[in-house]
């Protein structure tokens, strides 16, 4: 399984991006989706979940990021609005199956205040 992440940047304290990851196989329904992040000097974190149709968040993000997914497109999406500077970090696309686990390289967010 390849996951191939992007939509990064920089915006400004209060704005929004979106961030998608596109999967190779065809089983991709089956796979539990989630986006992590990293911050200089921390560890990494899990952000959001998604599996089949249900979600989880980190308490950090509540209520501003969304994750999604398209079956039919193999892709993830993480939408982050209202977002702050401490969401500043490197996110990482995750997938898991049974028990593997698969790591897309990560996209730069960098949100100034």
């Amino acid at each position: 399984v390849q996951l191939q992440a992007s939509g990064g940047g920089l915006v400004q304290a209060g704005g929004s991006l979106r961030l998608s990851c596109a999967a190779s196989g065809s089983i991709f329904s089956f796979f539990t989706m989630s986006w992590y992040r990293q911050a200089p000097g921390k560890q990494r974190e899990l952000v959001a979940r998604i599996i089949s149709g249900n979600t989880d968040y980190a308490e950090s993000v509540k209520g501003r990021f969304t994750i999604s997914r398209d079956n039919l497109k193999n892709t993830v999406f993480l939408q982050m609005n209202s977002l702050k500077p401490e969401d500043t970090a490197v996110y990482y696309c995750n997938a898991e199956y049974l028990r593997n686990t698969y790591w897309g390289k990560g996209t730069q967010v960098t949100v100034s205040s």
